[in-house]
């Protein structure tokens, strides 16, 4: 057994106590083999002084859409998806989507985020960067009816449900596959039946954008008579292994439901309040079970893919929605960002424990902004940045030591990544 030790740090416990230990990995498992004193590895990290947690997970992002961070700013959801973004995203190249991935994924290993959902397009190129940078992820391709004839909207579901099923279990098992129709107001109600008859076959799940705005609740309710959630159920998109980003307009009868059926929620705050979205339930979800994850969607409307802001974020805005400065509380926003995140999308990962995956963050506690250290906890849902992480850990394989990615060409995909979105808004006549 090839072996990893990280040594001499304090780890955080999935009860969210902190305690001295080092974590031994099995490296031809990517599992947690053991916790424990003066453990001893054929490699080793030093984590003296600092804290080790698990490694973050981004339930839901659009992560090639780093080449549109900054290009559209300052607007409401509904202007800004058919004014900016989707005339610049129909002047996409498969290219494009590949260089865009990795500086994302690039900037989540730096960041200490291990594991992220994405919904986009040529979805077999972010595959390819996943497998290079050595981070898991659930990939799926974004399927939507909107603006296109019905044969080519049919044909976009059985994309998506055709690269979940092509794609599922790459990279040596750290690719995991979603069938994604983009939401329930962009897809057919005929498509979106499809698309959860299809996934589930496959055995995968389904992911899609719910509850978003006022504009996206109001005109199902007057159309069906119901509510968003509800509707979804009776297409089939409401199941255990289901979850859909950002419920910022959820009523008590839908939260109730997604508890009864265990369909995940992932809470996009960043994005939501910089799109003026509105603020999400989450205390009220938690209280009632419902899964959350965290997530930072699109760097597009973020503008940055770091867990730590969006931790942060969560935590206080869920204490203005709650109207309670004890709602989301920082033990609450650390589990959404790890385990619950794992948990949404269906992952033995987010909790240092023997038997669970190998993805870990090793945090650099030695800063003024994580002085003085009276709780690890509250600094990493207040204080902590994606900055201090010093070594990144996934399934078993060290991605990142003492602050230099190993597994990606920094300077060589920034550059990329910057000569391609030049290209991209020249393209679309931007």
């Amino acid at each position: 057994m090839a072996t990893l030790a990280i040594r001499g740090g304090r780890i955080l416990r999935s009860d969210m106590t902190v305690t001295e230990a080092d974590v031994l990995v099995d490296r031809e498992t990517g599992d947690i083999v053991e916790l424990g004193a003066e453990l001893a590895g054929d490699d080793e990290l030093d984590a003296d002084g600092d804290l080790v947690m698990p490694g973050l997970v981004n339930a839901h992002t659009h992560v090639a859409m780093t080449l549109l961070r900054g290009h559209a700013d300052d607007k409401s959801l509904d202007a800004w998806l058919r004014e900016d973004i989707w005339p610049v995203e129909a002047a996409l190249e498969p290219e494009d989507i590949e260089a865009g991935a990795a500086l994302g994924v690039l900037e989540m290993i730096r960041s200490g985020t291990t594991t992220f959902a994405d919904m986009y397009f040529e979805i077999d190129r972010t595959a390819d960067v996943v497998e290079r940078a050595g981070t898991r992820a659930m990939l799926g391709h974004g399927a939507i009816s909107a603006g296109k004839d019905d044969a080519a909207a049919r044909a976009d579901i059985e994309e998506s449900v055709a690269m979940a099923r092509q794609l599922d279990g790459a990279a040596d098992g750290r690719i995991s596959t979603a069938v994604m129709p983009h939401s329930l107001t962009t897809v057919t109600p005929e498509l979106l039946e499809l698309a959860a008859a299809e996934a589930h076959d496959a055995g995968v799940p389904v992911h899609y954008h719910a509850n978003e705005t006022l504009d996206e609740v109001e005109p199902i309710v007057e159309e069906r008579g119901q509510r968003p959630v509800e509707w979804a159920r009776d297409l089939g998109l409401c199941t255990e292994s289901d979850f859909f980003a950002h419920g910022v307009h959820l009523d008590d009868r839908e939260i109730d439901l997604l508890a009864r059926t265990g369909t995940g929620v992932v809470h996009c705050p960043a994005s939501n309040m910089k799109l003026a979205s509105g603020m999400a339930p989450v205390q009220r979800l938690l209280d009632s079970g419902v899964p959350v994850g965290l997530g930072t969607d699109g760097a597009a409307s973020n503008n940055d893919l770091d867990l730590f802001d969006e931790l942060r974020d969560a935590a206080m805005l869920g204490k203005l929605a709650a109207g309670d400065a004890s709602a989301v509380a920082a033990p609450d926003a650390v589990s959404m960002a790890t385990a619950g995140g794992a948990d949404v999308l269906g992952l033995n990962a987010g909790r240092i424990e023997a038997g669970a995956r190998a993805d870990l963050a090793v945090i650099d506690l030695d800063a003024p902004h994580l002085t003085p250290e009276h709780d690890l906890v509250s600094h990493l849902a207040y204080a902590a940045r994606g900055s201090d992480v010093r070594h990144t850990v996934c399934d078993g394989e060290v991605l990142m030591r003492d602050r230099e990615v190993l597994t990606l060409d920094e300077a060589a995909v920034m550059e990329r990544a910057a000569a391609r979105a030049d290209g991209l808004l020249e393209r679309a006549g931007v």
